[in-house]
């Protein structure tokens, strides 16, 4: 007897967003059979390398290097996303190609604009949603970021230019909701998201969408 996948849905955006809080909010909500990936997986081979990159400033790597790291991770975890899905599970992933790319495009590397990094990523699991999180308040006012690399206002503000551009460079399908959260609860904010979730909560048929 067949039965339809799950649902795969990806929470986006800059840092202090509240992207993880949210993502577990919405995997509380849809309940059992709902597996939440954060990415970069630091769970796996890699991603401990990527998580030794990060938060230790003397390990260094070429850019370019570190963006193939970051690729792989995703791939690493690509079989095991589409699995979960035909087995009817949701998946919610906080975080995936979208930061992948604009994070690394960002850099102002020669040779690695948008569409080396993305071209990495062609043949991914797309997700059936993406939620991009906005949030207009000055940075001033809101809580600092952390300690690792990138976490910086002014990375931040590149960062943004560069998810923008790619979403318009994937705009051909119609799966993309920019979510403003300026001024609101975390309550407020999940309410929203849920909104949007529930317009697209069943999927008919067991295909894939992919990132091409």
């Amino acid at each position: 007897m067949s039965k339809n996948r799950g649902k795969l849905i990806l929470i986006e955006g800059l840092d202090r967003t509240g992207k993880s809080t949210q993502c577990e909010l919405l995997r509380q909500q849809f309940g059992e059979s709902t597996t939440l990936l954060k990415f970069p997986d630091r769970s796996t081979a890699i991603g401990q390398q990527i998580n030794q990159y990060l938060t230790d400033p003397s390990y260094k790597l070429p850019d370019q290097a570190v963006h193939l790291l970051f690729s792989a991770n995703r791939w690493e975890r690509n079989d095991y996303i589409r699995n979960k899905l035909l087995m009817g599970d949701n998946v919610i992933m906080d975080r995936y190609v979208y930061s992948g790319v604009a994070y690394s495009a960002a850099k102002g590397i020669e040779g690695m604009d948008l569409e080396w990094c993305y071209s990495c990523d062609r043949g991914l699991v797309r997700p059936d949603l993406t939620l991009f999180l906005v949030n207009h308040e000055s940075n001033d006012t809101r809580e600092g970021f952390g300690e690792e690399r990138y976490e910086n206002n002014s990375f931040q503000e590149k960062v943004r230019e560069q998810f923008y551009k790619l979403f318009e460079k994937l705009d051909s399908q119609n799966d993309l909701v920019i979510v403003d959260v300026t001024g609101c609860t975390i309550d407020q904010v999940s309410k929203k998201i849920w909104t949007i979730v529930q317009d697209t909560k069943q999927i008919p048929s067991t295909t894939f969408k992919l990132f091409e």
